[in-house]
């Protein structure tokens, strides 16, 4: 097991986007517990419902109005099922988030990240098509980021702390080596289970790759090579 702490890839601008998506992330998962309607409420009216794509139509949730499909593709994003959820895709935002905003600048950032969720959620709805469950969170989104920091900057030092047996140790291990594992995780996971969209990690990483390579045209950074709802009713 590791977890990233933080990378030594500097920055030359304020990454605002990412702080606002970190703020913003925040903001709406204690809107959503400290809400009477409680958070399990917003998940079944805004979370995406495979179904429900793949057969243009809204499931009857009682004493729930769904929005409309298309639109849940957008606020799913921005959704999370718990504190560990939301902390575990905040703490990826901040250490890879910052770099790809460097890269692109704001506006196309803001585009990338929106797009890379999309395009997450599309590749779970294509292997679950009749999927009644709910899929939320950034997930998607940021294993985009991930993607695209894997191509910018494979070579660039993540702080990991690795738990191995008894062996626990902070050391400094490559972006390639640290990006390259998580991704290996998503697919050997597939079929699990385990209240996760594996497919749309997998998908948001492979869209990551596409957009930051479509996105970059000739520019090279310094230094980088080129789900009807039940009880714990929703994927993330």
């Amino acid at each position: 097991m590791f977890i990233p702490l933080r990378d030594d890839n500097p920055t030359t601008r304020i990454p605002y986007v990412t702080v606002s998506f970190l703020v913003l992330n925040i903001l709406v998962f204690f809107f959503q517990i400290l809400s009477p309607s409680g958070l399990e409420y917003y998940v079944l009216r805004m979370g995406a419902i495979p179904y429900e794509i793949t057969h243009f139509t809204s499931l009857p949730i009682p004493n729930i109005p769904r929005l409309p499909p298309p639109l849940t593709l957008l606020t799913a994003m921005f959704l999370h099922g718990g504190i560990l959820h939301l902390l575990g895709n905040m703490l990826y935002l901040w250490i890879f988030g910052n770099n790809i905003e460097d890269y692109l600048g704001s506006f196309r950032f803001i585009l990338f990240y929106l797009l890379s969720g999309l395009g997450a959620s599309v590749a779970h709805i294509i292997f679950n098509p009749n999927s009644q469950v709910p899929m939320i969170g950034a997930s998607g989104a940021i294993a985009g980021v991930l993607g695209a920091y894997l191509i910018l900057y494979p070579r660039a030092n993540v702080l990991t702390l690795v738990f191995l047996f008894f062996f626990i140790r902070i050391v400094p291990i490559p972006a390639a080596i640290v990006l390259g594992f998580w991704f290996l995780l998503q697919i050997m996971n597939v079929g699990l289970g385990g209240g996760v969209a594996w497919f749309a990690h997998i998908g948001g990483f492979l869209v990551g790759i596409l957009l930051i390579k479509i996105f970059s045209g000739r520019r090279r950074p310094s230094g980088a090579v080129i789900e009807t709802p039940r009880k714990q009713n929703y994927l993330h």
